[in-house]
């Protein structure tokens, strides 16, 4: 199936590795141009160079953390323009105690899981009204339909996130705009196996041990490649999705147990 997005120009953040990078793949591989984002240079150069290779498209790339003001900036100044946005801080939720967390704690988190998303949809919006396309595509949590003790502050800010899309989504889809939120499970990330590692060194049990425990929640029983996440953002930044907006699409296998 033809995505419809060749010589579209994809600004796809947190792509040095994992989901955004996986996205950034599969765009390209369809034909669009790529500015990925990331905080490590060394990472961001060879994941540039890797889909480079791969496709034969256009792939510069811009160093900035989108967790402060200054590396939002940094991303606007560098790319002016976008037809297509995948925002994605690249930061895990760690779970903290609610009394000991601070208002710069909640602040802190609303910069790297609220704002980082944002504020770069602010900036690209009104080029994207403009020329008449936009795909905007936020990689968020599962865990904001089903929020877990101890990480009230991360999901508070995505949901937030949540909430002002679905404000702004439904001004801007008659511009052929679109607005939607991918929100994976457990996808085979260095985020992920970090989180499990530490899970099982704080209870020092083998990490063998978490990860079963961890699919058993799992109705898919196995944890994705980055891959199957990244293919459905590019799905939804396809030219056929100018009707599908304001949505928050679970990519968990089954975990979720709602049925909305």
């Amino acid at each position: 199936m033809d995505l419809g997005i060749k010589d579209k120009h994809a600004l796809v953040c947190g792509a040095s590795r994992g989901i955004g990078y996986a996205a950034a793949l599969r765009l390209a591989r369809e034909g669009a141009d790529l500015t990925l984002v990331a905080r490590s240079r060394e990472t961001l150069a060879q994941a540039a160079a890797a889909i480079r290779a791969d496709t034969g498209r256009a792939v510069n790339w811009v160093s900035a953390d989108t967790a402060t003001m200054d590396g939002r900036l940094r991303v606007i100044s560098s790319c002016a323009e976008t037809d297509i946005l995948v925002t994605h801080s690249g930061i895990p939720q760690q779970f903290a105690q609610f009394q000991t967390l601070q208002r710069d704690d909640w602040l802190w988190w609303f910069e790297a899981h609220f704002f980082s998303a944002l504020e770069l949809i602010r900036a690209y919006l009104p080029g994207m009204k403009q020329r008449k396309f936009g795909r905007v595509v936020n990689v968020s949590a599962n865990f904001i339909k089903f929020p877990q003790v101890n990480a009230g502050h991360s999901h508070a800010a995505r949901l937030a996130l949540a909430g002002a899309i679905a404000a702004v989504a439904r001004e801007v889809v008659r511009h052929n705009v679109t607005i939607n939120s991918v929100l994976p499970g457990l996808i085979d990330t260095q985020a992920l196996r970090e989180a499990l590692r530490e899970r099982a060194a704080r209870r020092n049990v083998p990490y063998a041990t978490v990860e079963a425990e961890v699919l058993k929640g799992c109705p898919a029983g196995r944890i994705a490649d980055p891959q199957e996440a990244g293919d459905l953002i590019a799905m939804l930044a396809s030219a056929q999705m100018g009707f599908l907006t304001c949505q928050n699409i679970v990519n968990d296998g089954g975990s979720y147990p709602g049925l909305f």
